[in-house]
């Protein structure tokens, strides 16, 4: 007999296979020695009750017959190295490889060309900017080999059943190297530390298969005749064709954008979110999600991860939220360029660090964008190269949005003082619009600057932080202290720009053979998404050029 069974059980007993068997025994009364195995197939966490936390698992039961496991299914690539289709993939984040993937299953060869460094050579790049402060602007924790996602966490959760196959992506990241957990948590997670390996797999299979993956290869011009594109062109000075090109930049290529508006094809401001990131002690998020004692000397329990959380609120009609939250993380620089500042979050495999961040985000329309320039009465320094006065007298700039992002992030480099060093507040000061004497320790390398953030957030931002935070406090017993820092700035949470597309073939709607695809172009948010995407995308193209 095979069943699918639902039950509830302590956190002790769900890695405990024998107290499994037994429990799952009593619930389909059935003999203990009658089962013969079982395998997960969901898991999550419950935690609402303060009396006992509880996992959440369905399984698939084998009882009187054999086990059988159910492997994760295992995808074949064909040898493409003789096709007959090419199709180039601008960036080699998770929409672009899980596209040139797809593209090798339906035998087209995939063309890879990805403006940074493969994530071995990515690796020392990173290491510089958090060691130094020196940043290099073609590889860094958004530009390289894997994208955003491969240094900045690996969360796999999405929301998104309607734009693929979710499955097939977690079984996909399986067959690459990832645990097989990740198929069966309700939030499934890689880890900063694990990436890489899975990353160069995928590479490795690309090139074995025949596909071409070319490493600092920057896209600086698209190809384009009679409204068909034909192929790009890089910093190299060479001309790729093919047959199609997906633009799978991610979220911060502006200078693609800046490109494509430049040869006035379409794309429109899209709103996104900006804000700060927020650090507290990972005991503390523990013992307010896992009803604890909050105390130094109580942990939590082995058998529970580090706990995590998620907030929203709304603030006068505006959304604030928690984003990316990342336990038993790192707050990471993640600025593209020498005088802006980015700062994003991760976690490793284990999530075994002291600290808990998350990013805390106010969402951003084009009129808040519009507004913010407008009454900018002295244009300061460092906003050189924003065009302060043409925005004001023509606003309907499709860039709009992008100004604004690169203006605060600016304005945070400077509070900070050079150096990649954030300014930061501890949470309650923030609130209160106090500059701290002192800051707590953090876990952001570079350093933080003791600064009143007010110098930063346009107001719109800073009093919406500022009363959802306190709103928050009363949500999550102890999150609302002085103890918790607050950091600038929180800014590459989305694409700031919507490159438009054709909702049947998918094509840009003025450009022939050009795909926007993934976060960068307005259709993903994360890593699984993107991917998602990216196969959607590939295999769009695939029914055009192979009448499939």
């Amino acid at each position: 007999m095979q069943k699918q069974v639902s039950i509830q059980v302590k956190p002790q007993d769900a890695e405990d296979s024998t107290a499994l068997t037994k429990i799952i025994a009593e619930t389909i009364g059935e003999k203990h020695s009658n089962i013969t195995g079982f395998q997960k197939i969901k898991q999550s966490i419950d935690a609402r009750s303060s009396r006992q936390i509880w996992i959440n698992l369905t399984l698939l039961v084998f009882a009187n017959e054999p086990f059988k496991y159910n492997a994760p299914r295992t995808i074949h690539f064909k040898d493409v190295t003789k096709a007959k289709h090419k199709v180039i993939i601008v960036g080699a984040g998770p929409c672009g490889l899980f596209a040139a993937l797809q593209l090798l299953e339906l035998g087209i060869q995939p063309i890879i060309l990805e403006r940074g460094k493969d994530v071995r050579a990515r690796r020392r790049d990173l290491a510089a900017l958090n060691k130094t402060g020196v940043v290099n602007p073609e590889s860094n924790y958004c530009f390289g080999e894997g994208g955003a996602g491969t240094y900045s966490d690996g969360k796999l959760y999405t929301r998104s059943n309607k734009r693929g196959d979710i499955h097939r992506i977690l079984h996909l990241f399986v067959q690459f190297g990832a645990e097989e957990k990740i198929i069966y948590e309700a939030h499934p997670h890689i880890g900063t530390n694990k990436l890489p390996q899975i990353m160069t797999a995928m590479r490795e299979t690309i090139n074995g298969m025949g596909g071409i993956f070319l490493f600092e290869q920057k896209v600086t011009d698209l190809l384009i005749e009679n409204n068909t594109i034909l192929g790009v062109k890089t910093n190299s000075a060479n001309n790729f064709y093919a047959d199609a090109v997906i633009l799978a930049t991610g979220h911060s290529a502006r200078d693609i954008f800046k490109l494509l508006d430049s040869k006035k094809i379409k794309i429109e401001a899209k709103p996104f979110a900006l804000g700060v990131r927020i650090e507290h002690q990972q005991t503390l998020i523990d013992s307010v999600q896992y009803h604890l004692p909050q105390s130094k000397d109580i942990v939590r329990e082995n058998y529970l991860p580090p706990a995590s959380y998620s907030l929203v609120e709304q603030v006068n009609g505006r959304g604030v939220f928690s984003f990316c939250m990342c336990p038993g993380g790192i707050i990471a620089p993640a600025a593209t360029n020498a005088n802006e500042l980015v700062v994003n979050g991760w976690s490793p495999s284990k999530r075994n660090n002291p600290y808990s961040n998350s990013g805390m985000v106010v969402s951003v329309e084009e009129a808040d964008a519009l507004k913010y320039f407008k009454n900018l009465k002295n244009i300061p320094e460092c906003f050189e190269s924003i065009p302060v006065a043409s925005i004001k007298e023509q606003p309907n700039t499709a860039l709009l949005l992008i100004y604004f992002q690169e203006a605060i992030e600016r304005l945070s480099f400077t509070a900070g003082g050079g150096g990649f060093v954030a300014p930061a507040q501890r949470m309650i000061d923030f609130c209160e619009g106090k500059t701290s004497t002192s800051l707590p320790d953090c876990s952001y390398l570079p350093g933080l600057n003791t600064s009143n953030l007010s110098d930063v957030l346009p107001p719109f931002i800073l009093q919406t932080l500022q009363k959802g935070f306190q709103q928050f406090g009363k949500k999550m017993r102890g999150f609302y202290t002085n103890d918790a820092v607050v950091v600038a700035t929180e800014s590459r949470t989305s694409s700031p720009v919507k490159i438009p597309r054709d909702a049947t073939n998918l094509q840009h709607p003025e450009i022939k053979n050009l795909y926007p695809c993934g976060e960068g172009a307005g259709y993903a948010g994360g890593i699984v998404s993107a991917a998602m995407d990216g196969e959607r995308v590939a295999k769009k193209i695939a029914e055009i050029l192979l009448a499939i």
